[in-house]
């Protein structure tokens, strides 16, 4: 069985806990209903980041909230380049399945789908 990255980025207005959850719940069940058959169990692990002006919380809470307990989640900050989009939460999902790599669906919302216009226009 093949291990497949999912990408997926999403934004919040404010840095504060609530919406920082919610926006990550979203966007992991985004990715959940977009990829055909994803389950928690079949997750290998997940690795979140978040730019340097959120701090409120941790997204993997959301996920672990959503009933990922089980699998490994690490959060981390992007680099912060100068310029680049504020307030965004972003996913590594490594997902196991046989789905071929072309059939795998990234998930970019609200603010985020400026980041990777190529996926959002892909799909």
């Amino acid at each position: 069985m093949a291990i497949r990255g999912i990408r997926g980025a999403t934004t919040v207005s404010t840095d504060e806990p609530d919406l920082i959850l919610e926006a990550t719940r979203e966007l992991l069940e985004a990715i959940l209903d977009a990829n055909a058959g994803m389950q928690p169990e079949d997750v290998g692990s997940a690795l979140f980041t978040v730019t340097d002006d959120l701090a409120s919380t941790f997204p993997a809470q959301a996920a672990r909230q959503m009933g990922w307990g089980l699998v490994p989640m690490m959060c981390a900050r992007e680099i912060p380049v100068p310029g680049s989009l504020r307030r965004v939460i972003r996913v590594l999902v490594h997902w196991n399945t046989e789905m071929p790599q072309n059939q795998i669906t990234h998930v970019y919302l609200r603010d985020a789908v400026k980041l990777r216009p190529d996926l959002i226009a892909a799909q």
